[in-house]
């Protein structure tokens, strides 16, 4: 209720605000994002992998992206709150950026941009990478450079661009303009993942 009725529904005011034209949808609207069950592996004392369940949490099984391109040519922006749809018609939350990396992978999108609290992914020494193969990212998260929440954003920009995608930006959405800094100058300000 939260994600669906609330910040979905703020974050669509504030674009309409300011002149958007922003549709706030969910994963159950037009069975947009068919979902499963997500089971946590947990390692136990004997070696062997244990499926946990942990409650109505989801992973994206198929992106429907009829309803999307539908809006798309009306000239609406959905805005997508990331709730699945089971096969019974259940609710699963799951994590925004698998949702935001298969539904650009779904749309074949030429890009992927996360917006985060951070100005993108760092080395040990706290560093901003500025660019990065998928193939170094993995190598940083082996050594623990990658690390906690930025793990999901990288391996979701990973799976995107091998669904397709053709680049992934990881930028600071708390700076001024970061999507046009980040697009529109030679450098940017985030980390761009690339195949």
């Amino acid at each position: 209720m939260v994600l669906v009725g609330q910040v979905n529904k703020e974050v669509v005011g504030y674009l309409n605000q300011h002149g958007g034209k922003a549709v706030g949808l969910c994963g159950k609207d037009g069975s947009l994002l068919l979902s499963k069950k997500l089971l946590q592996e947990v390692p136990g004392e004997d070696g062997t992998v244990e499926q946990v369940d942990i409650g109505y949490v989801g992973d994206v099984v198929k992106v429907n992206t009829d309803l999307i391109k539908t809006l798309e040519q009306g000239g609406y922006l959905p805005v997508i709150a990331p709730v699945g749809v089971g096969p019974e018609g259940e609710s699963y939350n799951i994590n925004a950026d698998v949702v935001a990396g298969r539904v650009a992978a779904a749309l074949n999108a030429e890009k992927l941009i996360l917006l985060t609290d951070t100005p993108g992914v760092l080395d040990k020494d706290k560093k901003l990478i500025q660019k990065i193969s998928v193939a170094q990212m993995h190598g940083l998260i082996t050594d623990e450079s990658i690390t906690g929440g930025m793990i999901p954003k990288v391996v979701c920009c990973a799976e995107a661009l091998n669904d397709g995608v053709k680049k992934a930006h990881i930028i600071d959405g708390r700076m001024e303009h970061s999507i046009l800094l980040e697009i529109f100058t030679d450098v940017g300000i985030g980390t761009e993942i690339t195949k």
